[in-house]
């Protein structure tokens, strides 16, 4: 059995939904801890000619939280948060479809950050077909003090899985011959670059799956999450 383990990210690029699709199950943590400089509740989209950040505010919290221990500002408004998508894409040709699937994301009813973002990532899933079966972190009994690569290895062996796939990021932490011995295979994925048009001509890499949703149709988009992609 093929897994995958991954922080939450809000609305992340194409690369987190290739890696869901390309295991079994996928692994996601919810008791880790938030960090500021993250991807956690942020990301990145662009209008026509350049990027801007956009980001979930959160209430303040001790740097020892959990991710599912924070929540949203009560400040947040999600009506001038979904005008920030609306400003940018109102003009590009998926815009109507998408913006439906980020008023069900964006206004969603729960408060608590994991449960926001990992509602978020069940709802483009959907939308774009991956059909990989989401486990949270904390249901997994395994030894939860555990770190780094001591801890994929007991999420490992307790699911089971005979391969290990990490985002490309990861191709200088983890060791091939030390998985091994613990009858795992590691592998590593990389994205392919996706180049399509976008509005006024520019191309930026690597933007949020949004930015993909609204610039290309949804079989081309399935198509990329399920092949764009090497197995290394």
């Amino acid at each position: 059995m093929k897994i995958a383990i991954m922080q939450p990210y809000f609305v992340p690029y194409i690369g987190y939904f290739q890696l869901i699709g390309a295991v079994d199950v996928f692994v996601i943590y919810d008791n880790i801890k938030y960090t500021k400089k993250g991807w956690i509740n942020r990301n990145r989209i662009a209008d026509r000619f350049s990027e801007s950040v956009i980001s979930v505010p959160l209430k303040a919290g001790s740097d020892s939280l959990d991710v599912r221990e924070r929540t949203l500002a009560d400040t947040f408004d999600d009506r001038k948060f979904l005008q920030k998508f609306t400003g940018a894409y109102s003009s590009a040709p998926q815009y109507p479809a998408v913006i439906k699937l980020l008023e069900q994301i964006i206004r969603s009813d729960s408060r608590n950050l994991f449960e926001y973002v990992y509602a978020s990532l069940c709802h483009i899933c959907t939308y774009a077909g991956v059909t990989t079966p989401f486990v949270v972190s904390s249901s997994i009994q395994i030894d939860h003090s555990l770190k780094g690569k001591d801890k994929v290895l007991a999420l490992c062996k307790a699911l089971g899985a005979t391969e290990y796939i990490n985002s490309i990021g990861g191709i200088e932490l983890y060791d091939k011959a030390e998985f091994a011995s613990h009858g795992v295979e590691l592998k590593f994925i990389q994205a392919n670059e996706f180049v399509y048009p976008r509005m006024g001509g520019v191309f930026i890499p690597w933007l949020s799956i949004i930015d993909v949703l609204m610039y290309n149709p949804l079989d081309v988009v399935s198509n990329e999450i399920a092949n764009g992609y090497r197995i290394l």
